[in-house]
């Protein structure tokens, strides 16, 4: 019997599910849990895939581990609690190509991938779509540089670590890249107000005038009914004075 779970590394608790799956075949579920925990534990606030192999007539297993989701290990990397809602405008982090190697060298092992620079490229695909920038760019612009020959020697070298100058630089590009997306934001939001100031005007114009056209008789309207009412009175008062004469 192979169960699979996804559970907290080196976190993984008791629980209705677990006991409901290994309860029934008489497998130590305290046992399993200590194992599983000592078998994720560097994986510690990763989400982290897990398969148990359990023999079910002698109730032993072995535990068998990935590593975390890319997007996982992105995220602990740069102490982020999610990505990016909103990848087009909101980055959440500014990585150098080492970090990527870094996070491709630990996921290799459990990927398609043939060789290191292929799975390189896999991470930054993921960089992609949680919002992360890579060397100041877009991610999918440093896929295209690595097509075209660019990072070979740190992907062979496999070099995963950041020198202190080059990420203080890359975190002074990223301050500047959240301050122009405030910027942008802020202007998103006073266009945005002003749209509707804008139609809330237009509203009670049209409103002021339906009331006028609905209460109020116009100049034309009111002479036309004066003029009636004088030229009735002017042909009463004519022959009125025609019947005196008869008389």
């Amino acid at each position: 019997m192979k169960l699979k779970l996804l559970i907290e590394g080196g976190d993984m608790k008791p629980g209705p599910s677990i006991a409901q799956q290994l309860g029934p075949i008489g497998v130590n579920i305290g046992k399993v849990i200590s194992d599983v925990n000592q078998a994720t534990k560097e994986f510690k606030g990763m989400k982290v895939p897990v398969e148990l192999d359990i023999n079910e007539k002698t109730k032993n297993f072995t535990v068998h581990t990935s590593s975390p989701p890319t997007s996982e290990l992105l995220k602990k990397e740069f102490n982020l609690e999610k990505g990016s809602q909103k990848i087009s405008e909101v980055k959440v982090a500014n990585a150098s190509i080492e970090d990527v190697i870094k996070i491709a060298k630990i996921k290799h092992p459990n990927m398609l991938e043939k060789d290191l620079k292929t799975a390189v490229k896999s991470v930054l695909g993921t960089c992609l779509s949680v919002g992360i920038i890579v060397e100041n760019n877009n991610a999918k612009d440093i896929i295209q540089e690595i097509n075209l020959g660019k990072f070979s020697n740190e992907i062979s070298q496999g070099l995963s670590e950041t020198s202190q100058e080059k990420r203080k630089n890359l975190e002074e590009f990223f301050k500047n890249v959240k301050s122009e997306e405030a910027r942008a934001a802020a202007e998103k939001a006073a266009a945005e107000a002003a749209k509707v100031a804008q139609t809330g005007e237009g509203v009670e114009s049209k409103e002021g005038e339906a009331k006028t056209v609905v209460g109020t008789k116009t100049p034309d309207s009111a002479s036309a009914v004066k003029s009636e009412k004088t030229e009735a009175k002017t042909v009463e008062k004519s022959t009125a004075k025609k019947e005196k004469v008869k008389k």
